[in-house]
């Protein structure tokens, strides 16, 4: 998974799980790849995509609850497109400061802290449009859509988990493998 990607889902479950009044533990990364990429359609996007619109089938909103799902949902695809943007932006005031004979490190500290305030201006926005959806929900529809968080939670969890065995395993094999090449 790209550090783009991994940025985009912390962005988005961190909106939801904002909503829920639970604590996320961020994970770094940046802006989503193009299509065909782990952002594109099909991608881990695409299917936190459609586990959002499965949970708003299971919530049987009224108007009034479906007008602050679309303005949570629009406010976090806006986050998303602006943090995009602003990575764009950044990304191309490094490469133009590489051209420079000596780099300014102080000038691309400030641009990146720049760009990290207005990344996490945008997520306030997002996790706050999402946090008065959620307060207008009855016990039910709550319910319903902790229990989903709950399960994505889970999910990470075993991800991380098969993550965390395979590199214990890559690590383990890397020296046994080199002694076996060696006469």
């Amino acid at each position: 998974m790209s550090t783009k990607t991994s940025r985009f889902l912390a962005v988005a479950a961190s909106s939801l799980a904002l909503s829920l009044g639970i604590a996320y533990a961020a994970q770094p990364g940046g802006a989503m790849g193009g299509p065909g990429g782990p952002g594109g359609p099909g991608g881990w996007h695409g299917h936190f995509m459609k586990e959002l619109s499965q949970l708003h089938g299971q919530l049987n909103l009224n108007a009034d609850q479906e007008k602050q799902w679309q303005a949570a949902l629009d406010t976090m695809k806006q986050t998303h497109e602006a943090e995009r943007a602003n990575h764009e932006q950044m990304k191309q005031q490094f490469k133009s400061m590489q051209q420079q004979p000596i780099l300014d490190l102080n000038a691309m500290h400030a641009a990146h802290q720049k760009i990290e305030q207005q990344d996490a201006q945008l997520r306030e926005q997002s996790a706050n449009a999402w946090l008065t959806f959620y307060n207008g929900l009855n016990d039910q529809q709550k319910t319903t859509v902790s229990t989903a968080i709950k399960q994505r939670f889970a999910k990470m969890e075993q991800r991380h988990e098969k993550m965390h065995e395979r590199w214990e395993q890559h690590r383990g094999a890397a020296p046994g493998a080199a002694s076996a090449v060696k006469p």
